[in-house]
């Protein structure tokens, strides 16, 4: 681990990035405005002094703080810019292909031969229509899962698609041949033998993964995000792994049930892991240079030159690899939007276990990429608990830690875990333990298919069920994150095409026309239904409560009613109900708790409703009623 002073940075980008972020120098905040992680400024200053709490998007919980002190700084919690536009989002497409989807598993061993990735078509320009059907406004590309076999010509690591034939066009040549037997030559004392013959031959265009996938979602202007997997079954120890195959042929041979990850092992066991033995290894904690350049780095003019950013850390071997890697992330192929790692250390119960230094990682991070959102990261995004794409009915946004959100992993950090059925309530933020409050909005992830890789066996859900995730996960304050894996041939299955259509034009088509045109007071009308978070209603005299009453235009009719709070300032409201109104009684529609940036609640038709009226019943500060939307549902068309 390191301290903040440890990281230093030099060159001019890397300095301008360290002045943004705060890492050297004076604590300033991301956006100009919002103190990130570790960096409060005057924030944390006059919130533990019990004066006026500065809205930030984290904030300490003092010694002395009074539950009241505390429920008042969790009111003035505010996400940073980033995290808005991501939320706003709504859908993310997730995206798994790699070593697993020729392997046909979920879990691969480390160990696999390179050449079984051997992709026929890939069509990632296919991939960007079928997503771009389903509504989604962001994408996202696995770009290393557990077995550690990278999509994307990295210096660090030999198992990769440089030692696979699809870095060829068709069969290698002869100068690629020679080349590659070099590199095989070579790949056990050098984890770069792969990439210094990445050139050499006839080469595929499009042999670089990631690198046509970004370029295709920017092309059919969508967001990207990476997801780079910190377990790493190919840089598990090779004496280890020995051992751990002995124990589980004997544990298979004895009848016993395999899991999903051990059966792996089990199947390729007569191989080797295929990268350099740096995972769990126990190697020193030493200073290095990030990024560690490697004989005939391109990049080393540009470092020379402090074009590019440098930074020394303390870090053993596979901290340095992960750290070297992401450098190539935010350096080669940002803007990135958003980063995905998981806290997953798989074989902790089998005597190996990697120390991840996720302060170093979230600071590099910082300091390359400041407007990232960093899944599980400070100020990120939170994992919803479970991967059937559902959140709470009570999901808020603004969650208690136990610690600096900077200093781990954050799943971690929540006081009784991601799964908790409370993760953010006046009791659970003002409980024993709790050190830190901060903006950590639910992303609610699941898969159109039953695994996240592609399966032959598998088939898609339908359009009806896809919609009714959009309900659970958008419809209660989170980001649906919709796994979407192309077969083996490199393109997006057409079954998963015909769904994600259907459900793309279902979406669009109930949501296209708030039905609150036509209200009055026109002016209020349009504050609530503009779209525009900046635009809202909140109770005169800055109440916590109050009511806010439309006249409906005749013929409304509609069966969903859309909620949503301007979360530039705080997510609020703790209870409200919606009422209908015929012009001389109120009839209750529905009631509930959080609203946060979207509720989407669902009532039987409506027709001939006079009047609309949402009341706030409780809040943590003044309430600003950014959204009100009128909808009714349409189902997906029927399949061509």
């Amino acid at each position: 681990m390191i301290s903040r002073r440890d990281l230093i940075a030099t060159g001019a980008a890397a300095a301008a990035a360290l002045a943004t972020t705060g890492l050297a120098g004076t604590a300033r905040a991301a956006d100009g405005g919002t103190p990130s992680a570790g960096t409060f400024g005057d924030t944390a200053g006059t919130a533990a002094a019990g004066g006026r709490i500065k809205p930030a998007s984290i904030l300490p919980v003092d010694p002395g703080d009074t539950p009241e002190r505390i429920i008042a700084k969790a009111a003035a919690i505010v996400p940073r810019p980033p995290q808005v536009t991501w939320q706003e989002r709504k859908v993310t497409g997730f995206t798994h292909f790699g070593m697993n989807t020729f392997t046909d598993r979920e879990w691969g061993s480390g160990c696999e031969d390179e050449a079984t990735f051997a992709p026929s078509a890939v069509d990632i320009d296919q991939w960007m229509q079928a997503y771009r059907a389903a509504g989604m406004r962001q994408v996202m590309l696995t770009a290393k899962h557990h077995d550690g076999f990278v999509v994307y010509p990295t210096r660090y690591t030999n198992h990769s698609v440089l030692a696979s034939p699809w870095w060829y066009r068709g069969a290698p040549d002869a100068t690629a041949t020679a080349a590659r037997a070099r590199a095989a030559a070579a790949r056990g004392d050098d984890y770069a033998a792969y990439w210094k013959i990445r050139a050499e031959g006839n080469v595929n265009p499009d042999g670089d993964i990631l690198g046509t996938y970004l370029r295709a979602a920017r092309k059919a202007g969508l967001k990207v995000g990476v997801y780079l997997s910190p377990a790493d079954g190919a840089e598990l120890p090779h004496a280890w792994h020995r051992t751990f195959v002995e124990q589980i042929v004997a544990k298979h041979d004895a009848g016993k049930s395999l899991s999903t990850e051990e059966q792996a092992t089990y199947d390729d066991r007569d191989r080797s892991p295929s990268g350099m033995g740096r995972y769990g290894s126990g190697s020193a904690v030493t200073a290095r240079t990030i990024p560690t350049l490697v004989e005939g780095d391109d990049r080393a003019d540009a470092v020379a030159g402090g074009e590019l950013p440098v930074f020394q850390v303390t870090a053993d071997d596979y901290n340095a690899y992960y750290l070297n890697q992401l450098y190539e992330l935010f350096t080669q192929y940002g803007p990135i939007d958003e980063l995905w790692l998981d806290g997953a250390n798989p074989w902790t119960s089998s005597g190996v276990s990697e120390a991840y230094d996720f302060t170093t990682w979230f600071a590099l991070i910082k300091a390359l990429s400041p407007d990232t959102v960093t899944f599980a990261g400070p100020q990120g995004t939170r994992w919803v608990g479970n991967e059937g794409g559902t959140a709470r009915l009570t999901e808020w946004s603004v969650t208690p830690a136990i610690a600096d959100p900077a200093t781990a992993h954050g799943e971690g950090l929540l006081p009784h875990g991601a799964q908790v059925t409370d993760i953010g309530s006046d009791a659970a933020i003002t409980a024993p333990g709790v050190k830190y409050l901060q903006w950590f909005a639910a992303e609610a992830d699941v898969s159109i298919r039953p695994g996240w890789f592609w399966h032959a066996r598998e088939r898609p859900k339908t359009a009806e069920q896809l919609v009714a995730l959009y309900g659970t996960s958008v419809g209660r304050n989170a980001v649906l994150l919709l796994n979407v894996p192309p077969n083996t041939s490199g393109r997006v299955d057409d079954a998963d095409v015909t769904q994600l259509t259907r459900f793309g034009a279902a979406i669009a088509a109930t949501y296209g026309h708030n039905q609150l045109a036509g209200a009055v007071p026109a002016a209020l009308a349009r504050t609530l239904s503009d779209e525009r978070l900046g635009s809202s209603w909140s109770p005169p005299g800055d109440q916590t409560t109050g009511a806010v009453e439309l006249r409906l235009a005749d013929g409304v009719a509609f069966d969903q009613i859309w909620l949503g709070e301007d979360i530039q300032r705080g997510q609020h409201v703790q209870q409200f109900t919606v009422e209908a109104g015929d012009g001389t009684t109120w009839t209750t529609l529905a009631t509930g708790t959080t609203i946060g940036y979207s509720r989407i609640l669902t009532v039987p038709l409506q027709t001939g409703v006079r009047a609309l009226r949402v009341t706030i019943t409780q809040s943590r500060a003044t309430p600003y009623l950014s959204t009100l939307g009128l909808y009714r549902t349409t189902p997906p068309p029927p399949a061509s």
